[in-house]
């Protein structure tokens, strides 16, 4: 089993930058395919970002060429680098932890406005 722990989020302005981060307790974090997923008020959670054990990464339409997925897995933490934010980027941002089910974080807000 692994838990979850996402940082990062808060206010900025649009054209900004954010990076979040989710760190990840127990065992074997290097197995785990990760997502970051995120949830705008009164819509569907929707994917952003994967990526796989072996540090291939996927990435949603609107999340390429501003947002990076990473992970250090000596330190147990997958990341979210975003840039050019835009109002619509606004919402609570979720990782997942996937090997065979899925594991969630609490997630954190992103809210991009001026």
């Amino acid at each position: 089993q692994v838990q979850l722990v996402e940082s990062g989020g808060g206010l900025v302005q649009p054209g900004g930058s954010l990076r979040l981060s989710c760190a990840a307790s127990g065992r074997n974090f290097e197995i785990y395919a990760m997502r970051w997923y995120r949830q705008a008020p009164g819509k569907q959670r929707e994917l952003v970002a994967l990526i796989t054990s072996g540090g291939s990464t996927n990435y949603v339409d609107f999340a390429k060429g501003r947002f990076t997925i990473s992970r250090d897995n000596a330190k147990n933490t997958v990341y979210l680098q975003m840039n050019s934010l835009k109002p619509e980027d606004t919402a609570v941002y979720y990782c997942s932890a996937v090997a065979g089910q899925a594991y969630w974080g609490q997630g954190t807000q992103v809210t991009v406005s001026s």
